[in-house]
């Protein structure tokens, strides 16, 4: 286990976790959300990774990856731009929220900026559809926000 944290970056708490749940029954799922929360996203590496620790083939993990739309493939930006694409958000102006922020950022949707420091991503849901529309920047909630008020709150991040 040495190796897995030297080598790949494995905190000794993620290990630990991954090894609790082992033998767990719906483990993998549990695992991966860990491996997220410690990375931001599952790497190639981070899903070998995994699957040796598990003894399951790769495969096996990215058949869970690609079906659940929560885990993130690709490292995100320093600060991750969410937007509500959910009913309420998209009646509201979702949409427009998204399209003034590719050309404020340069980005287009699941993408990361050259620099690294921001990435957007559309979601279904934030849970504050009387705000709508909603966004969220590093976890930072925004609610009833307009096109206008974009570069103000972006600018917060810089």
């Amino acid at each position: 286990m040495s190796r897995i944290k030297e080598e790949k970056g494995f905190s000794d708490e993620l290990i630990a976790f991954i090894t609790e749940w082992k033998s767990k029954p719906g483990n993998l799922i549990m695992i991966l959300h860990r491996v997220q929360q410690e990375f931001g996203y599952i790497s190639r590496d981070s899903a070998d990774t995994v699957a040796l620790m598990l003894d399951i083939p790769l495969a096996s993990i990215y058949g869970v990856l690609s079906f659940y739309h929560f885990f993130k493939l690709t490292k995100p930006g320093e600060h991750n731009i969410q937007v509500c694409l959910g009913t309420a958000c998209y009646l509201k102006g979702g949409e427009g929220l998204v399209d003034e922020i590719k050309n404020l950022l340069g980005l287009e949707l699941g993408g990361v900026t050259a620099d690294g420091k921001y990435s957007l991503e559309g979601v279904r849901c934030v849970g504050c559809c009387g705000l709508a529309p909603v966004m969220t920047v590093s976890g930072e909630v925004f609610g009833k926000v307009t096109k206008d008020q974009l570069p103000g709150i972006i600018s917060k991040f810089n």
